[in-house]
């Protein structure tokens, strides 16, 4: 089921190999981080469910407004991911969960679940990286935003922190 998703996340993508490899790691550290922190299938599976479209509304937000800002992707995401999640067959409360990780992935406060958390630690990491961020905001991100184990871990290694 997963790695249909992932395909069709790529086609969906066709032609923005930046925006593909960007989901792709989105992808592969949220699956680190769940395991390393042992959250249980279910929970795993509706996460890299999340991890592959949690910007799948950045193309349409780019031709309808002209932007594609965070608040944008979380307002337009949602429709898009659950049309392409029942036509992959997803339970609907597996859909109903991504759709609220991709309407709110971009908003820090009231994190309401292990699956959101690690998804925007996940999203960090990349993100941290792809914007060539300051050793200043990478640590500045990895007081406000990190709270598992395995993405502080991964977090430290990654940007070579000597915190905590």
């Amino acid at each position: 089921m997963i790695n249909k998703l992932h395909f069709e996340m790529i086609r969906l993508y066709s032609g923005d190999a930046k925006r593909i490899q960007h989901f792709c790691k989105v992808h592969s550290y949220a699956k680190l981080i769940a395991e390393m922190e042992n959250v249980d299938a279910d929970t795993l599976s509706i996460l890299e469910a999340a991890a592959l479209t949690h910007d799948i509304g950045i193309h349409y937000c780019e031709e309808k407004y002209g932007d594609c800002n965070g608040k944008l992707q979380e307002k337009e995401g949602p429709a898009i991911a659950k049309r392409l999640l029942a036509d992959l067959h997803f339970e609907e409360r597996v859909s109903e969960r991504v759709q609220y990780l991709i309407a709110h992935h971009h908003t820090y406060e009231d994190i309401d679940g292990i699956d959101y958390q690690i998804l925007v630690e996940a999203d960090f990491l990349v993100n941290l990286c792809e914007d060539e961020a300051s050793d200043r905001a990478v640590e500045h991100a990895y007081q406000k935003i990190f709270r598992t184990d395995a993405g502080k871990k991964i977090c430290r290694e990654m940007f070579h922190l000597n915190l905590d």
